[in-house]
């Protein structure tokens, strides 16, 4: 079955695109050969409709996906008021959308086609035969594409983009998320638990401490863990060597995850007690998008002009020839910066654009930096913006990890806060509409 493209948004409410296997497709044509279904309206929505062919279509398709998922159906009116109310919500959407002046573009559309052809591993050029075969028209599949994507778009106008994040929520998300794994991260962990009785006597309990402590004394004096954990360990894993293999950070459980997140690779933690004994944990290894994240950066500064109908490409450049070579003999950059250079963002500095990582310029700027030692002047360069002199100030290697985490964890929130707002504002949509379904 076809893969979809970019997956739908909560917002959307878009049935089109869901794959329409060829017998429904089929049961589709014959009830409009038959009559059954004609294009009559079921609802009025504001300025536009919803009509009878396309909400029976959206029945078949949807009941045949609950059959398939094994769920039970609802009353045959139940799922129909649900489809229909999915549908006048959409068309609000759509109205919404066309007021506010967002479109879709053929080359956007193309771009997501081949998105969808590429997940699927087809040339683009075989999707419609591909599509064809499980009874989707292509025409129709483009249309319903057209709108996911026009939906999505409208609610990153309307819904994400309005959603704020203030630095007290995203440090206390922050500092919540130290306490535990990291859901982007594998971690490779070997465990060893000193059980005790459930009823036990202050005896056992004091030796069960007492062989957990010399557990851990010995193997930080760098005994062999799992040789240890054959020896001492109760858990169900002693006989491999204490090995729970590789864990996403949520799959790790509750009662260890507390102690892997203060160990670095190699480390074992102290005991832990539970109910049920003692427990040692040695975090192996981790692997993942949380790891350090090391990049180069660079620190340059620039000074731009522009051509203008009095100054062409050509004497702008000679411009910044001479320039160069004013400075070359000793002239201050940056205080030529702060007096010719047409960008705002930098001027005011001498040029100087800051500790930036790869990918920060336009490729021709980032191109010329790549060349340039530390304290080199290039000669002009001419980007969209204009032509530029860059002198490099220094490089250095950083580590981004901390920058990641806050933009990963921003995100997180904000998609958190996204789908009860998202709901609030379909409400609102609805509630401002005027719907008027036909019986």
């Amino acid at each position: 079955m076809i893969v979809t493209a970019p997956r739908l948004a909560a917002a959307a409410l878009l049935l089109a695109l869901h794959a329409l296997p060829a017998s429904l497709a089929a049961q589709t044509r014959e009830l409009a050969s038959t009559g059954e279904l004609l294009d009559r309206v079921v609802a009025v929505v504001n300025e536009g409709v919803v009509l009878q062919s396309d909400l029976e279509e959206q029945i078949v398709v949807i009941a045949e996906r609950l059959r398939q998922q094994g769920l039970e159906l609802p009353p045959q009116n139940v799922l129909r008021q649900q489809i229909l109310e999915r549908l006048i919500l959409q068309e609000i959407q759509l109205q919404r959308a066309k007021r506010a002046g967002i479109r879709i573009t053929d080359e956007n559309l193309n771009a997501a086609l081949g998105d969808v052809a590429q997940r699927n591993e087809i040339p683009l050029a075989q999707l419609p035969e591909a599509l064809a075969q499980q009874g989707i028209d292509y025409a129709t599949y483009r249309d319903g594409l057209r709108k996911e994507l026009t939906l999505q778009l409208l609610r990153q106008r309307d819904v994400i983009q309005r959603i704020s994040v203030s630095p007290r929520e995203l440090d206390q998300f922050l500092e919540r998320l130290k306490s535990r794994p990291s859901e982007l991260n594998e971690y490779n962990l070997s465990h060893i638990l000193v059980a005790v009785p459930q009823d036990a006597t202050p005896q056992q309990l004091d030796a069960a401490s007492a062989r957990a402590a010399d557990v851990y004394r010995r193997a930080e004096a760098g005994e062999d863990f799992s040789r240890l954990a054959v020896a001492y360990s109760n858990s169900q894993t002693a006989l491999e060597g204490g090995a729970l293999g590789w864990r996403r950070g949520p799959e790790i459980p509750t009662v260890l995850a507390d102690l892997v997140v203060k160990l670095k690779p190699g480390e074992v933690s102290e005991p832990l007690r539970t109910p049920s004994g003692y427990h040692l944990v040695r975090l192996n290894e981790v692997r993942g998008a949380d790891q350090p994240t090391v990049i180069e950066q660079v620190n340059a500064r620039h000074i731009l002009l522009k051509p203008t109908e009095i100054q062409d490409d050509a004497t702008v450049r000679q411009r910044l020839v001479m320039l160069r070579e004013r400075i070359l003999k000793g002239e201050d950059f940056a205080g030529l910066a702060k007096t010719l250079s047409e960008d705002p963002g930098s001027a005011t500095d001498g040029g100087d654009l800051g500790w930036t990582g790869p990918g920060s310029f336009v490729p021709e700027f980032e191109a010329t930096l790549a060349t340039l030692a530390e304290g080199q002047i290039s000669e002009p360069v001419r980007t969209q913006f204009g032509w530029h002199l860059i002198q490099v100030l220094g490089r250095r290697e950083f580590d981004n990890t901390d920058e990641l985490r806050r933009q990963r964890a921003f995100a997180q929130l904000r998609e958190s806060k996204a789908d009860e707002e998202t709901e609030l504002w379909l409400r609102r949509l609805r509630d401002e509409a005027y719907v008027e379904t036909k019986s």
